[in-house]
């Protein structure tokens, strides 16, 4: 399991903005290529966001799938990208001052995701956990980014 945290200059509300907008999710995920489609419910339980892993001309098409969904403070998604495998992935929001905190907990659940559980996955998890929550800041900063 990797935590990551990290201090956005926006309010919970408008963070999660931006998690809500199912399009916007390959501009914060590392990793992510391109967004295929997004289902008119995201980001309510059980709604997918169907995506493309990897580089041209080695992309994977698959899908992240919400497990909880709490507008301005929690979203837990299933992340999938085989054939790496799964991980559930909880975003958590707190207020602080006139921002907040952003914290990222990715724990590797299904296939050979799961080799990351030790101390060097571990570490490859936080580094592109921190990219993936300065992106997020990046994009929550921003003022023309569309709501969802």
């Amino acid at each position: 399991m990797s935590v990551t945290t990290h201090r956005i200059r926006a309010t919970p509300e408008r963070v999660f903005d931006v998690l809500a907008n199912g399009w916007l999710y390959s501009g914060w995920v590392v990793g992510t290529s391109t967004i295929r489609a997004v289902e008119d419910t995201w980001p309510a339980p059980g709604s997918k966001i169907f995506h493309a892993v990897g580089a041209w001309p080695v992309m994977v098409k698959d899908e992240t799938q919400v497990l909880e969904s709490v507008p301005g403070k929690r979203l837990v998604l299933q992340a999938r990208g085989w054939p790496m495998g799964e991980a559930r992935v909880e975003v958590d929001l707190e207020a602080e001052g006139d921002g907040c905190r952003a914290t990222i907990t990715e724990t590797p659940s299904r296939g050979p995701a799961l080799l990351m559980r030790n101390p060097a996955g571990e570490l490859l998890l936080h580094q592109r956990n921190i990219e993936s929550l300065r992106r997020l800041a990046s994009l929550a900063e921003r003022h023309d980014v569309p709501a969802s």
